[in-house]
């Protein structure tokens, strides 16, 4: 039988400023431990510390821009558009414009604290 999920659940962001994670599919909600799928908001200068996943990392921006800071290069990903993070990468997100962002991640295998590896500032 499919597993329909109803709602999301809300989970802590890392960063400066509060950010909204909705993980629909992933080890959270589902107990899925090979992909998950999350929808977050981020608010104008919300910008997080710099990590090295063991996952890849799709990301669709559906509103305002996310910024993607790898390897010395800035990504200015706007909506409509979207990014991959490979996994073994360092990479930082952040939204500098004050309309912050909004956008669809999905993490293969799924997100874990144990293996986003984030850095300190």
């Amino acid at each position: 039988m499919p597993t329909h999920v109803k709602a999301p659940t809300r989970i802590q962001a890392a960063g400066n400023k509060p950010k909204l994670i909705d993980e629909y599919i992933g080890r959270v909600t589902t107990q899925t431990e090979g992909v998950s799928i999350a929808h977050m908001r981020s608010p104008g200068g919300w910008v997080e510390p710099a990590q090295r996943p063991e996952f890849d990392e799709y990301t669709v921006v559906l509103r305002g821009t996310l910024r993607v800071e790898s390897g010395g290069e800035v990504l200015d990903v706007q909506a409509g558009e979207a990014v991959i993070a490979h996994a073994g990468e360092t990479v930082r997100y952040s939204t500098p414009g004050d309309e912050g962002a909004e956008y669809i991640a999905v993490c293969v295998p799924a997100f874990a604290p144990a293996t986003v590896h984030r850095q300190a500032d």
